[in-house]
């Protein structure tokens, strides 16, 4: 775990106390709970999605075949430029 400091104005600092005494718990833990739920998803939501992506292009026939695309950006000078470092 990490240390960080947040300011918070009077009113939702008192609310905060006052809810963590209300279900016997610490500031801190209702921070994390309402972060968690505001800003992370659940990993099976994450899975879906990256699934969800797999063979988007597949039934594309507007673009043609993208095997010869990918193999010249793979000539590109990037890998040579990374030896020369």
């Amino acid at each position: 775990m990490r240390r960080t400091q947040l300011l918070l104005d009077d009113d939702l600092w008192k609310t905060l106390h006052l809810r963590a005494d209300q279900e016997r718990t610490t500031v801190s833990q209702l921070a994390r709970l309402a972060l968690r739920k505001a800003y992370s998803e659940p990993a099976d939501v994450r899975k879906n999605a990256m699934e969800a992506v797999i063979g988007i292009w597949r039934d594309r026939d507007d673009i043609g075949p993208t095997n010869e695309y990918i193999r010249q950006l793979r000539k590109g000078s990037r890998r040579k430029q990374m030896l020369n470092v």
